[in-house]
């Protein structure tokens, strides 16, 4: 199950963390945003070499303009702490696990 992080728990939950971390920038107003929801959670669960979190940028506004977050979903995929891919938008089940998988 994806962990919701903020602004505080950001750094040790991603950009410290040694392998592949999945970080779903969402908002809950945000229509695609909960049909990737499930999307996410199901790829989370099947893909245990990767660690998936979230990140409501509502919440965490500070997160969102350092990445540059303007369109959510926005899906970064960070590899020893360091961005390696950006997915934007909703995604299908198949294609968010191969792209997780590409940086395993």
């Amino acid at each position: 199950m994806a962990k919701i992080v903020n602004t505080g728990s950001f750094r040790g939950a991603v950009e410290e963390n040694k392998g592949v971390v999945v970080v779903d920038f969402f908002a809950t107003w945000c229509g695609p945003c909960k049909m990737l929801a499930p999307v996410f959670e199901s790829v989370s669960e099947e893909l245990n070499d990767a660690k998936f979190v979230k990140v409501d940028i509502d919440e965490s506004l500070e997160l969102a303009q350092k990445f540059g977050i303007s369109t959510v979903p926005t899906m970064m995929i960070f590899k020893d702490g360091k961005v390696v891919d950006t997915l934007v938008g909703f995604m299908p089940k198949d294609s968010l696990k191969a792209k997780v998988e590409a940086h395993l």
